[in-house]
């Protein structure tokens, strides 16, 4: 049977690990697929570049449309990012009747249920496993493996960035700052790194598993994103003494008795006996709660050329065994039928039901404590543990921290707007959610 032919629109890291591992496994893949899957048409502004990469055989241009308006392409494998021409020439190829493969999060998670419909209408698929945590096959659990399930929760450590710096911090106690410079010099950080420590990219991956685990449309508008620049090594200490870690996770709940899903991405307090809370390094994993299989764990490389190609590969192979089928019998998208997915909205973040953790840098006399405690029972906000750091010799002031039992954000936002008022509260207070994922 002829092989599958596809047109690779950028070949930077992970199109050029594409080309090495179609190259190294292509009879397994050949043996999966049922028939070969070649890279013959190549669209990069670099022409030189993407020439030594491609090798003799494949045809180097510098215009992408070249590659979509070409009737031998079969699938369009989009590798440029972004939320620009990425977006004007995945619906171009849509448009052209070429199936998509993409690791584009941003891409999707912006743009996507515009994408996603355009592809329904012309009967071509969108698949993107690269998108979301790298070589783990998180998308394919959710729209497949787990379809028997009714989701509750995800949480997920899904930007190797930011837990390459947790993990540093916690290992050597020290500052941000210090291990973002060390981040970058060692390549997991970019030279601009705002999406990663800002949390968006987090937030892009985590809006598309929220769509798929719920069924409703792509809504990254509505996530909350909060990222690590403000933590300290202090808090990072304090979490370990209280026997919790923290890491930056992309969480995405089901909440019925408030009519919504949250959708949010912030540091959070984890227990340091869940597995999730030693995934270290540049490592990703994803915890998924569903109402039948209970809580199951998927880890492993989040980035980099070869774990992202698996993914992008993996695509190609699914792709090339549904070329024939029936539109209306392939797999959703979104995991539901186009037609069933439903308008829950995204609650707002005071809406969000959490624990937390507080630090508070107070006058060390009595009553301090005694009018903290109020101010939370006034909110109804139930303590779970406290704990004070001795004074040196000669000092007047304490840091005390504070875990609290699940409440309201909007709640602690009140609390926490009375306790900073305090005279004897004297720097503005740390407040870190804290899950039990359990």
């Amino acid at each position: 049977m002829k092989p599958i032919q596809v047109g690779l629109l950028g070949i930077g890291t992970v199109g050029s690990g594409t080309f090495e591992v179609l190259r190294r496994n292509q009879e397994e893949i050949r043996r999966r697929a049922g028939r070969g899957i070649e890279v013959s048409m190549v669209a990069d502004l670099d022409t030189e570049r993407a020439r030594r990469i491609a090798g003799s055989g494949v045809e180097v241009v510098a215009d992408a449309r070249a590659v979509i308006a070409n009737p031998a392409i079969d699938i369009v494998v989009e590798l440029i990012g972004g939320y620009g021409i990425a977006r004007v020439l995945v619906l171009e190829a849509i448009a052209a009747g070429k199936h998509v493969v993409t690791a584009n999060k941003a891409l999707l998670a912006v743009h996507g249920t515009e994408i996603f419909a355009a592809a329904h209408a012309r009967g071509v698929v969108v698949a993107f496993e690269a998108a979301v945590a790298g070589g783990i096959p998180i998308i394919k659990a959710l729209r497949e493996g787990l379809s028997a399930n009714r989701i509750g929760w995800i949480a997920g450590i899904i930007n190797g960035t930011t837990n390459f710096i947790l993990s540093e911090m916690r290992s050597k106690g020290l500052d941000f700052g210090v291990v973002l410079k060390e981040a970058q010099r060692l390549g997991y950080a970019e030279a601009d790194p705002t999406f990663d420590i800002e949390g968006i990219d987090a937030a892009h991956k985590a809006t598309i598993m929220s769509a798929i685990a719920f069924g409703t449309p792509v809504q990254f508008s509505s996530a909350y994103t909060e990222g690590i620049t403000g933590l300290q090594a202090a808090d990072i200490r304090y979490a370990e003494q209280l026997g919790y870690r923290i890491k930056l996770l992309g969480i995405t709940k089901r909440r019925d008795d408030a009519g919504g899903i949250e959708l949010r991405v912030h540091p959070t307090l984890i227990p340091a006996t869940r597995l999730i809370a030693n995934v270290e390094g540049a490592m990703n994993a994803v915890v998924v709660q569903g109402d039948a299989v209970g809580t199951t764990l998927y880890y492993g490389k989040g980035a980099g050329a070869e774990p992202t190609a698996s993914a992008v590969i993996a695509d190609l192979v699914d792709v090339t065994r549904l070329i024939t089928a029936d539109p209306e019998h392939r797999v959703p998208h979104l995991a539901f039928r186009p037609d069933a997915l439903s308008a829950t909205p995204v609650l707002p973040i005071d809406q969000v039901i959490t624990a937390f953790y507080l630090r508070l840098q107070v006058v060390d006399e009595a009553g301090v404590l005694a009018n903290i405690t109020r101010m939370l029972a006034d909110h109804q906000i139930s303590i779970d543990a406290v704990l004070q750091r001795e004074s040196a010799e000669g000092e007047r002031q304490t840091d005390l921290i504070i875990l609290t039992h699940d409440t309201l954000e909007g709640r602690m936002n009140a609390a926490l707007a009375q306790m900073q008022a305090l005279p004897t509260v004297l720097a503005p207070i740390v407040r870190i959610r804290k899950e039990e994922l359990s």
